[in-house]
Formats: C-alpha cells, structure tokens, sequence
C-alpha cells in the first residue's frame, strides 16, 4: 500500500513508519523540517517536506495515497498569543478539504481519550472538534484512534519531584489512570491503517491500568525515592502554579479542565466501556527505566 504518515518523525510517527516500511508499503512522511529528510530517507520512507496549513501541498501529497495517518502535531503552550481550539479547527478543516479533494479513502486519525465529550475536557476539545469536522467527509472510512495518557507526560513532574519530592495535581493518589506509550500507539495505527472498513470506527489503545498512587511507587522505586507520593491539590493551585511558569490563562485552564475529568473519571468513562481488546505491552515498569534516566540526568522533556 501508499501510505502518508504525518508527524514527521515523532513519538508515534517514527515506529510507525519503520514498522510499516519493514512490511513493505511504500511510505511517505510529511515534515516541516528539511533537516528531518536525510532521517526519514534513512527508514526506506520518502520525505516530503511542508506544512500542515497549507492545503494544496497536503492535497498533492495525499493524491494516489491508498491510505492517511493524520495527525495534530502539539503546539507551543506558553505563546501568549496562541489559540489552541482555532489552531486544532484549522488543522483539523485542512485535512479535511485534502483528503477530500485528493480522493484519498481511508484514514487513521490520531484523536484522544474523551474525545467522545462536546465539554468538561479542557484541551482535550480539540480533538472532539477535529472528529466532527472529518465527519463531514463522504465516501471515506476514518478509524479514529483514542490513546489514553501518554506515559511521557509524566515527564512534566519531573522538576516538582526534584525540586519537592512528590508529585501534585488536581489529580492523584487513588484515581485510576489508564497509560499508553507511543510503541503501542504505533503498533495498533499499523495493523488498523491497512484493515478494510467502511465508515467511522473508534479504537481505544492502552498499555496499562494503574491508580496514581500506584504510579507514584513504580517511578519512585526506578529513581531510588520508593516513598515517592502522588497527592492531589486544588485546581486553583494547579492553575496559578501553571500561569507562575509563563502558561496564558486559557490553556492553563484547559489543563486544568481536563486534570479535573481524569479525577472525577469522566474522562476514561466510556473507555472502559469500550476497552481494547488486547493491552499494549509497554508496561509502567518498562517506561520507568527512561523516566529514571531523565531524572537522573536532570532532563525536563
């Protein structure tokens, strides 16, 4: 098959691309950055180098495609200008008028967790907005992928454990968090993008079901603080910490939205109504060794 890839060589983009090369489709990745080429080239894919706000380099790149893997890359969250909720509409209507104006039939779409929600989910909207929007296509099949909490986000309490030695959110200790890494996502994008569907299809993908609590031991005993806690603080420190850091209010708030929905559970509600039917097989314990390193060598991802 001719596959796109979008997402350069990120997280999920970049496994995904070596598994779908290894197993013989012709693959071509989108980047915004020329020096990524040489790389992408080096996996056996073809680099096409462009933006995602421009549609008619998006409609010639996926014209003869037999299939998309889309995607909203992340943003700067501390540009003081910045519209996150215009900026996923954008993306999310450019992508529509090049699939449908390029013919393309089939695509996966990288969305989220509580992506289901029209409200109660902060940032987490976006994605709901880009589902509705590729909706509207026809004569398309979308399988929209639905990973739950990345395990690298974690990364974000590494300068509070460091600095205080626990980790605080408006959420935590017993609240269950469903993680996911990026291999996993990788993985099941691969088997789905070249599965026949008709239609739309939801996939859920997750690596591992764990209370924060429970979090907070795995990563304590991989960085040598076994009595590492999780406890939970309110939104308004949440939100004034962030803000502290240079966040405009708005996204800080949406942060904080979306914390809140992972502590009442409404956020993973219908993923447990709707669980994969294999788990991913990165564990906690496995992500752990890399979250022990970063700390190790003081590293903020």
């Amino acid at each position: 098959m001719k596959i796109v890839v979008t997402g350069s060589l990120g997280h999920i983009s970049k496994p995904l691309t070596i598994e779908l090369v290894q197993k013989g489709h012709t693959v071509t990745v989108i980047s915004s950055n020329p020096e990524k080429q040489k790389d992408i080239e080096a996996l056996g894919a073809t680099a096409t180098i462009g933006t995602l706000e421009d549609v008619k380099f998006l409609t010639a790149t996926f014209t003869g495609a037999d299939a998309v893997y889309s995607m909203v890359p992340p943003n700067n969250f501390f540009d003081q200008n910045f519209d996150l909720m215009a900026y996923y509409s954008r993306i999310g209507n450019n992508y529509a008028q090049a699939i449908g104006q390029s013919g393309v039939k089939r695509v996966v779409h990288l969305s989220s967790i509580g992506a289901h929600l029209d409200k109660g989910t902060g940032i987490i909207l976006g994605h709901h907005n880009v589902e509705g929007i590729l909706n509207n296509l026809s004569n398309v099949a979308i399988t929209y992928m639905r990973p739950t909490a990345f395990y690298y986000n974690l990364y974000g309490f590494l300068a509070a454990i460091k600095n205080t030695g626990i980790i605080a959110a408006n959420y935590g200790a017993e609240d269950k968090v469903v993680g996911v890494s990026p291999i996993d996502i990788a993985a099941a994008i691969a088997e789905e993008i070249v599965t026949p569907l008709t239609g739309r299809k939801v996939l859920y993908v997750a690596s591992d079901e764990l209370t924060c609590n429970e979090i907070a031991s795995i990563l304590g005993d991989a960085i040598g603080k076994p009595d590492l806690k999780w406890i939970i603080i309110t939104n308004e420190q949440v939100q004034s910490g962030l803000e502290a850091f240079g966040m405009p209010t708005q996204i800080a708030a949406g942060l904080v939205e979306m914390n809140a929905s992972i502590h009442s559970g409404e956020l993973f509600q219908d993923y447990y109504l709707n669980r994969p039917q294999v788990m991913g097989n990165v564990k906690l314990k496995d992500f752990a060794k890399e979250f022990a390193t970063a700390f190790k060598e003081g590293a903020v991802q």
